[in-house]
């Protein structure tokens, strides 16, 4: 019934969704195998894609060529671009999402790419010979071949629901667990753990009094996530915060002894970033209120996600804390919030790649690996996806490298650090941020997705054209110079101080005080003063990339220049088949940590916990470096 495939892909989640349409785009033939056909690309959680790091994630996939910032572009009911009181480093662009558009495009999009085709079951066994994947057994007996096997299986494995008492199997509200995998891969040799993650209650936004909220709009002029003609909004939805109080607080508390969470019943760690409603009233009892951001689902429902309320106390006491929310009194509940605990794999036993050291060919990507979050999950599938076709075509390994992307500190931080408790992302993880903005992952990631037949020649050329366009408009600021009695009046209508004499543009654009919109302006003054084109003719990407290249001049200089220092150990390749035992003089720590990790390069050693900077030198001597 079925040929043998270059890439199978088990579940259809964010991660399992980028895997197989990167992999089929760049010519692999594949088959996606979900175990509900109608939950592709769902979102388990809050309907939001990007966020602080985030929306740099999403920036970045779709630079190579991933699918998930045009979806996100396609299906979004608001958006914001956060931290812009911040430095450039900080914006992430965020949107609020239509669950079911988002779910409904991405099915599409697979549906479109004519190498993926789909299966609906359930996968328990992946098949293995000599030490290769070579296909997957699935709950109906089907064994279907394969030179890659991906697994993307999220919360599914052993999966267990709770609300209060009640406990349950399954994945996700609705939904059976994943039984089997876990067991056959301890067998072959992996470690497993436990992680847990929540979600709140969905409620009905009709039942809400809004005008006891804080109304919190989208941007005035909405951007968008992806490099390409996607058209931005021209209406948007409101989001809306409100805030707990004591009377919540000790309404929430009268569940204590009936939560999982407390009573031990959850043995798996949850996401310190994103805690339960009832953990952040037990950890910072000081607090007197907490957040609540309520959102939309989408542009046709009425259903409402409560942002900041996760929980998997009782129902009853969930919707009695709710009703004394403000704004909230009145409220009908569609479903209670709960809490999911499942398997993962420490991802300390994964290659740059994806690919699991114990098994060739077989790769793990999203929750599995112990990350949360969409955006995470997502990247991770596009680059399983990417190196699962590059191995079933003997082509060779494809990474981005930590001073490259938040995709490539992703990674890098996954396994060579591994992660106890749900790993999430943000800026403070990454070394060289100001190199890694949102507004420039195109001109730093698109020529490699080019490179290996993902990214479009239409993406690519865009890429370029832009470059092209942001050095000439440096040239330009250096070369058009304006005079005090040109600029003086205007310099004092904002606020900045006068000039002395003749100076050029590109001085006064390094001005902290002057923003994009200022420097727009400026321009357009000094192209009329000067006979230059007109400043209208500039897109308003390339202005502001510009502005944030020649105001952060000094400091991109040094990142990149420490950027280049990395590169050259990251260059410094430790063969595969490296014996570490033989390195006498390496601490055993440091030999113990080596051995189980595998690093690829002395770069990814250096980041080893456990291997200090006297066992690298130990391994530079020994490798003649």
């Amino acid at each position: 019934m079925f040929n043998t495939y270059d890439v199978i892909v088990v579940g259809a989640g964010h991660a399992g969704c980028e895997a197989a349409h990167a992999a089929g785009t760049m010519g692999s033939s594949v088959l996606l195998i979900t175990m509900n056909m109608q939950t592709i690309a769902q979102m388990s959680c809050n309907p939001a894609m990007g966020g602080v790091a985030k929306g740099q994630i999403v920036r970045e996939i779709d630079a190579l060529g991933g699918q998930s910032g045009i979806i996100s572009d396609k299906t979004m009911i608001q958006f914001r671009m956060l931290n812009r009181s911040k430095g450039p480093a900080m914006w992430s662009p965020r949107c609020q999402s239509d669950r079911m558009l988002f779910a409904q495009e991405w099915r599409d999009t697979l549906e479109r790419n004519p190498n993926v085709d789909f299966w609906q079951d359930t996968v328990n066994e992946i098949l293995v010979k000599d030490g290769r994947v070579t296909g997957v057994k699935t709950a109906m007996g089907v064994e279907i071949m394969a030179k890659t096997v991906v697994l993307t299986n999220g919360t599914f494995l052993n999966g267990r629901m709770f609300i209060g008492e009640k406990t349950f199997g399954g994945g996700r509200t609705g939904e059976r667990s994943a039984t089997g995998l876990t067991e056959q891969l301890v067998q072959l040799g992996f470690e497993s753990g436990r992680m847990k993650t929540g979600t709140p209650p969905r409620i009905d936004g009709r039942s809400l009094d809004y005008s006891r909220m804080e109304e919190q709009p989208g941007d005035e002029i909405p951007g968008k996530f992806s490099y390409t003609d996607t058209v931005p909004l021209t209406k948007q939805r409101s989001c809306w915060i409100t805030y707990t109080e004591q009377g919540v607080h000790d309404v929430l508390k009268e569940g204590f002894e009936q939560s999982p969470m407390f009573t031990g019943r959850i043995k798996g760690l949850g996401p310190r970033y994103c805690p339960s409603i009832e953990d952040k009233i037990n950890r910072f009892a000081d607090k007197d209120r907490h957040q609540i951001f309520v959102e939309p689902e989408g542009w046709n429902t009425v259903e409402v996600y409560v942002n900041g309320f996760s929980t998997s106390l009782p129902e009853v006491i969930q919707y009695r804390a709710l009703t004394k929310i403000a704004g909230f009194e009145n409220a009908k509940m569609f479903r209670p919030g709960y809490a999911v605990e499942y398997d993962f794999f420490p991802p300390t036993q994964l290659k740059p790649t994806l690919e699991t050291h114990i098994v060739a060919n077989l790769f793990f990507a999203g929750q599995i690996n112990g990350t949360t979050g969409y955006e995470e999950a997502a990247c991770q599938g596009l680059m399983a996806g990417i190196n699962a076709h590059q191995n079933a075509h003997e082509e060779k390994p494809f990474t981005v490298g930590r001073s490259e992307g938040y995709i490539g500190v992703l990674i890098d931080d996954l396994i060579t650090k591994g992660t106890e408790e749900p790993y999430r992302m943000f800026t403070s993880r990454a070394e060289f941020r100001t190199l890694l903005r949102q507004d420039n992952a195109d001109l730093r990631l698109t020529e490699k997705g080019y490179s290996i037949g993902l990214a479009s020649e239409d993406r690519v050329e865009r890429t370029r054209a832009k470059q092209a366009a942001v050095e000439s408009l440096r040239q330009e600021l250096r070369d058009i110079k304006l005079r005090p009695d040109e600029v003086n009046g205007w310099l004092e209508s904002k606020n900045s101080s006068a000039l002395r004499e003749k100076a050029p543009l590109y001085n006064l654009v390094k001005r902290p005080e002057l923003d994009t919109d200022d420097i727009a302006e400026l321009i357009e003054m000094a192209y009329e003063k000067t006979d230059g084109a007109a400043a209208v003719l500039l897109s308003r990407d390339v202005l502001e990339q510009t502005v944030i290249e020649v105001k952060y001049d000094d400091y991109l200089a040094r990142e990149r220049e420490n950027a280049a220092k990395l590169s050259r150990w990251e260059n410094l390749d430790i063969p595969g088949t490296f014996d570490f035992d033989k390195v006498k003089a390496l601490s055993f720590e440091g030999r113990e940590k080596l051995k189980k990790l595998r690093p690829n390069t002395i770069g990814q050693a250096t980041r080893i916990s456990g291997v200090s900077p006297s066992d690298i030198s130990i391994l530079l001597v020994y490798m003649g470096r």
